[in-house]
Parts: C-alpha cells; structure tokens; sequence
C-alpha cells in the first residue's frame, strides 16, 4: 500500500480513536450538583414525570427527551462500500449518522446495532423500541430484507419509520434530476430512464421518479443479469418486477439508445462512452455506485460535453449525498408530531432541495467549499450539505406537507415563528439580532461599504437586497466587482441593486477631494495629499460620502488594523458630539450572551473613559432586548491592590456614582466574581449588581480583547460586532476575521434609526 493511503488510514483510524475512542457521548442537559438537584433528577422527583406520561402520554415529549430522540438502526448487512460487515463492525458508520443529526438537525440519536439477520425478528426488535425514540432511522440493511423490515415497522409503529438508504437517496436523486431537467429543458413526463441496480436505493430512487412524472413505461432496469423482463427467474423481487420491460432477454447496451436519464447504483465500469454516445442529446448520467462510479466524469463528458452529471463522491460537482435530505425531514417530522415519513412530506423534500439550488448561494456553503464555483448550472445542479438554509427551507416543507397530508399529531401554529426557531438554530446570533433586524426594517438607511470588492461584502449586500430596506453602497472598481459577483453566482449588480463608488473614476472625485481638504487642511493635508487619498483610500471616502449627506452609515475594516481605519473616521466624522467612545463586543456563548470592551479604541483608558465606556455599552445592550448588569473588571477586588488598574476602575465608580444611572454596575473585581453571584456575594455581600453581570469593561484594550479571542477561539463564542461606540451609527470598523453574516449583523446595527440607540 502506497504512503498516501497509509497516511490517509492513520488519520482515520486517530479521528475515531483520540483524544477518546468513537464519536458520540450522552451530555446531561439539567444540573446535577447537589442532593436537591439529585432529588428531583431520581429519587423522589422523578415519579412526578413518570405519572404525568402514565396518564397522558403525549407529555412524554415534554419530560422525556423522546421528541428529539431518533434511533439509528443496523444489522450491518449492507454497509456502503463494505457490504456484509456484521452489525458490530457497522458501529462506526451509524456512529457517523448520529452525529450528522446532530450537526446538521440539532437532532439527538443513539445508535443500535443488533445481531439479527431475520428481517420479521429484526423489525419485533425495532417495533419493541418505540418507547424510548421519537422516530427510526433505519440504516445499511441488506435488499430484499429492508424491504421486509421498513414494511413491518411503518405498519405497527406510531410514529415515523425511514430507511435513509431507499428514500434518502431516492428525494436526493429526484431533487438532482428535477433541476438537471430544468436546466436541459426537458420533462419528467417525457424522458426515457435507464437504471442499472435493483437494491433498495435503486427500486426507491425508480418509484420516486415515478411520483415525480416518470411514465412506468418508459423505464429500463438492469442488473447483474441484463434487462429485468417479464417471465425472468433469476434474481427477481416483487420490487424489480414492477418495473419489467417486454419478454425478451438484453442488456444495457440493447436499451440505453436515447435515454435522457442514466441512473447507475450499481458497480464501476458498468456504463462505458460508447453507451453515453448513444444516449439523446444533453444527457444526465447520475453515476452513483461508491467509492468508484459506472463512469468517471471525465470519460461521460468526453463522450458528450454537454453531459449533466452526477456522482457519490465528494471530489466531482453534484454529489448525491444523503445528508442533504435525512437530518431535515426528521426535524420537520419530529416537530410536528409525524406518525409517519409520507411521499406528500419526500416530494416536499425534494422540492425544498430543488429549490434552494437554484437560489443564490449562501455565504457560509461558499466559505466551506472555497474555490468550487457554487452557481446553479450543470455543475451546480443540488446544494451543498454545509448551506445553513437546508435546516429552515426543508424542515419547514416537510412539516407544512405533514399537517396538509393529515399525518401531524402537533401541527405547528404560526409557520414564520417556526422558520424563525429554525433559524436559531442555525446561526446562533439569530435570536438576539432579532429585534436589531426589526428595528433596522423601520427605515431606509443608505450603508457604504468601503470594501466593495470583498466577497464578504458582496454577500452581505445581496442578503441586503434580498431580505432588509436598507440601500447598499460599495466602493470599488466596476470590473473587479461584476467579475466578483459573476463567480460567487450572484445575482445583485451595480447600478441596478446598489450604487457603486469607483474610485479610480468617479465624477464626484472633485468634490470628494476637495471636502476631505476643507477638513484637514489645517491638520497637514495639501490638495496633492488629499486628492491621493480620494483615489486610493476607501476609507476615507466613505466617510466623506456620510459627512456629505450622501450615505447613513459606513462600514470598514475587512482588511488592515482597527485603529488605522479609526483614524480617518475620525478625522472626517468626529465632532464635539460625535467621538469614538469604544468598541464593544458582543459574544454569544453556549450558556448565554456576554459583552465586552472596549476591545478596539483606547489601548490605556483613563477613568473619565471608562466611565463613559460604561454608560454607552449599558444603552447597546438594552438595544438587543437585555438589561445591563456592567462589571467593572480588573486585577484588584474590591480595592485590595492598590495597581494602576485597580485605581483607574475605582475612579470610574466614582464617576458613576456622581449622578443616578439606570443600569446596574459594580467594581472593581476579577471575572469569576462578575460572573457567579455565590462568589461576589461571600467577597463582597450587598453589591449593587442583580445575578450575573453580562458585560465586562476591562482597564485596557490588552485584556478585553485577550478575552474576547479567548471565548471566539476557545470557547465557542460567535462574535457580533466590535460594536463601534459614540459615533452615533454613522461608522462601524469591523475586522478581518468577520464572516459574511458577521457583516450582516453589523449592517442591521448600522441600519437602526438613531431614536433606537437609546
């Protein structure tokens, strides 16, 4: 074995190994730190619960873990690309399926391998589970025996029963072809299929096309032994007879003259380019067998360059890959109370993928699989497993074709609320930038962006145009950002959905020049300089375009230093009423939100500033619907050093305490006592803070943002912001490390009204 593969082995066999062995663990989700927590957790406590389910069980969902609990079932005897391994070797792989649940769905799953190759036994096993999950996923059962046993399961079971090997690549393959035909131009009702394989994914994937417009008649299915044709013997099943085609023996080669459609998932090798030759004209090859296909990619388009392909694997465009379809259409079953997985909720499915292909791409799928031209097209024909819309866009199909189909034991009330609870799923800053984003769609803000050639910003003013008021302007050379826009496949251009500023030839340059020379021209700038500066420095001429009216706020800083940045917002935007108080950083952490600064502006603040720091974060943070709870943090507590940190925090008290506030604050003391009330109460009992404070104001820059980038890297904190403070939202600088929806974030903030600053 070559050292690539070995290399490639090792670091498999490592990640499931360490840093400990497999890939799932059980979490509590309730404390357990005392006998009282004990007491309620088991004994006594517990028996209130098992008496409310005795008597109802439908509460079950609501003390149990159940409604979001899937089972992930295998006997191991048709594990893909192994084949019969045992249900013990099998382990890893549904591993890996529960831990996708989780990833993609925030779905909870265990695994269960059982010892059973009996189809009739292995479905009493399953059916006697039902108490414990909220659904079965079943998972790697060999064909004509999962056929059996999903049959049995669905019959005897309440709730939803789903073997992701037929019906998963089946809505995946029928979302592939139903935008591969959009984009050839031709209909289901018309084409002629021809499929090589008749497993379980391959009978699911034919019945789904079925159900999508395919006439039975115009099906060819081949296996092993040729064309699968009335009176044949050998290797036959009820499923592949319902799809027998004439009374003569022949094989692939005999049939495949003008099929539209190639759907292999069977072996390597089996389609060869003389059969693409014969195919019609824009032919689609789904040539799914794994881990080698019926025909490379390479050898399809030699054959005929105008070949739609699809494969299993990850290195070509368009993989069919069951986690696009099993992790959504669990969650929008188990949110609605399913009884089952009908084919009203797999063809919502299928539609919901379909869809979201054709949409624009997300900007963090284009940040997981940098460099591929995710553009809807030939190569671009289904999204990729990483774009966050899938959760909101197909849960919520699969859940809305529930409750129409008559199957949802707990249909959902209010569907945008719905959408919105899945959003809060995906992007953790959902919920808290909420009332942000509302806020800001009470006015129409013109918001330039300095940066205009930046894909982040390109993102962010297409997610602008798409879902907010606000009018985007961007600063950059015409050329560079339609090139821009053409390869991240998106659909915003200048001049029709945001008004461009290029700085190498704008017709406003004279005006542009000669403003930011009024300004500084007792501060060093000669019209020379300045005329330099307003053609190379973005910066800077956003911000002339807000001093002169032109824009609301501007918004910098995806490259270079904050404080260089700074610099000329302050030059042209400060006023006596208008200067940069501090940065504030709002981290979203796993147990709840935390502010802090100021992390960006005055490295060493004096008193007086961070006095300051301290009201303008108060008035932020009630912007995102919370009360301030200010910390004044600092190396002395409660005055027992007498460092410079310690004397610069106890005169901002003072300062403080100089008139009535309305937030509540208290210093000067070290982190862990800000943030448990047990701690500060037996150090200093009777503060003037209620509960746990939720922003920090540190006594320099060093510190607050060494913990900021603690929590980010470490801590799995998702920053909003740095929030620039006291320039009246006319300039927010962000940094280079910002996301896409991390710019989104800002230009809602920077999109609210002044009146709502407080």
């Amino acid at each position: 074995m070559d050292r690539p593969k070995d290399s490639a082995r090792e670091a498999a066999l490592n990640y499931h190994r360490y840093p400990k062995p497999g890939k799932l663990e059980i979490r509590a989700t309730k404390p357990l730190a005392n006998g009282r927590d004990l007491a309620r957790a088991y004994s006594p406590g517990v028996a209130e619960a098992c008496l409310e389910i005795k008597a109802d069980a439908v509460t079950a969902r609501d003390y149990t873990a159940r409604g979001n609990l899937v089972a992930v079932i295998s006997n191991g005897t048709a594990v893909l690309g192994l084949g019969n391994i045992g249900a013990l070797a099998s382990k890893p792989v549904m591993e890996g399926k529960a831990v996708l649940f989780k990833k993609f769905a925030d779905i909870d799953c265990f695994d269960i391998e059982v010892n059973e190759s009996d189809p009739e036994r292995l479905a009493d096993i399953v059916c006697a589970l039902e108490p414990t999950f909220g659904a079965v996923n079943l998972e790697d059962i060999k064909a004509p025996d999962c056929f059996i046993v999903e049959k049995l399961c669905r019959e005897r079971m309440n709730i939803p029963v789903f073997h992701d090997d037929q019906h998963g690549t089946a809505i995946v393959v029928g979302a592939a072809a139903t935008n591969a035909l959009h984009v050839a131009g031709k209909s289901f009702e018309d084409i002629k299929v021809v499929s090589t394989g008749g497993g379980a994914a391959g009978i699911a994937c034919l019945n789904m096309l079925v159900k999508l417009g395919v006439k039975r008649e115009n099906i060819w299915l081949c296996d092993l032994h040729g064309l699968v044709h009335e009176g044949r013997a050998e290797d036959m099943t009820p499923q592949k007879a319902l799809f027998a085609q004439g009374a003569t023996p022949a094989g692939l080669i005999d049939v495949i003259e003008g099929a539209d459609l190639f759907l292999g998932l069977s072996g390597p090798g089996v389609l060869t380019a003389e059969m693409v030759r014969k195919m019609a004209p824009q032919p689609i090859i789904f040539a799914l067998a794994n881990p080698n296909p019926e025909i490379l990619p390479e050898e399809a388009r030699a054959a005929a360059p105008d070949a739609l392909i699809a494969t299993g694997r990850s290195d070509y465009p368009n993989q069919v890959n069951n986690v696009l379809c099993f992790p959504f259409i669990f969650r929008g079953a188990l949110d609605v109370g399913a009884t089952e997985i009908n084919d009203e909720m797999q063809i919502a499915c299928v539609e919901g993928i379909a869809a979201l292909a054709r949409a624009t791409t997300s900007a963090e799928a284009a940040a997981a699989y940098q460099g591929e031209k995710l553009t809807f097209g030939a190569d671009y024909l289904i999204p990729k497993p990483f774009d966050p819309r899938l959760m909101e866009i197909v849960a919520t199909a699969v859940a809305e074709a529930a409750m129409a189909s008559g199957v949802a034991a707990r249909p959902l009330e209010d569907i945008p609320a719905y959408k919105r609870q899945l959003q809060h799923t995906v992007f953790r800053s959902s919920f808290l930038m909420r009332p942000v984003f509302e806020a800001a769609r009470t006015a129409e803000r013109r918001i330039v962006f300095a940066e205009g050639e930046d894909e982040r910003v390109l993102r962010t003013a297409q997610a602008i145009v798409e879902e907010m008021t606000d009018q985007p302007i961007l600063i950059g050379r015409p050329e560079v950002v339609e090139a821009r826009c053409e390869r991240a496949g998106l659909t915003i251009r200048p001049g029709r959905d945001f008004q461009l500023v290029n700085p190498e030839d704008d017709p406003r340059y004279r005006d542009y020049w000669e403003t930011y020379h009024h300004l500084m021209a007792r501060r060093g700038v000669s019209p020379d300089l300045a005329r330099a500066i307003m053609r190379t420095n973005t910066t800077a001429i956003a911000a002339v375009m807000v001093h002169r009216g032109e824009a609301d706020s501007m918004i910098c800083g995806t490259f270079g230093q904050f404080l260089w940045h700074l610099n000329y917002v302050t030059q042209v935007l400060g006023t006596e009423a208008l200067t940069p108080v501090g940065a504030l950083s709002l981290m979203i952490l796993e147990d709840g939100p935390l502010f802090i600064a100021d992390t960006q502006v005055n490295p060493e603040p004096t008193s007086e500033q961070i006095a300051e720091t301290a009201r303008a974060a108060a008035r932020h943070v009630r912007r995102f619907g919370m009360e301030p709870q200010v910390a004044l943090c600092s190396h002395s507590q409660f005055g027992n050093l007498d460092t410079e940190s310690g004397r610069k925090m106890r005169g901002a008290l003072k300062i403080l305490d100089g008139q009535p506030r309305d937030f509540g604050y208290e210093g000067e003391m070290h982190i862990d006592a800000a943030l448990d009330l047990e701690t500060r109460e037996r150090i200093f009992p009777g503060g003037r803070l209620t509960g746990e404070a939720n922003t920090l104001i540190f006594s320099n820059a060093d510190a607050a943002s060494a913990v900021r980038n603690i929590l980010k890297m470490r801590g799995g904190g998702l920053e909003v912001g740095p929030i620039l403070m006291g320039m009246g939202n006319r300039a927010h600088i962000v940094t280079p490390s910002i996301t896409a929806r991390g710019l989104l974030n800002i230009t809602a903030l920077a999109g609210m009204p002044v009146s709502h600053y407080g």
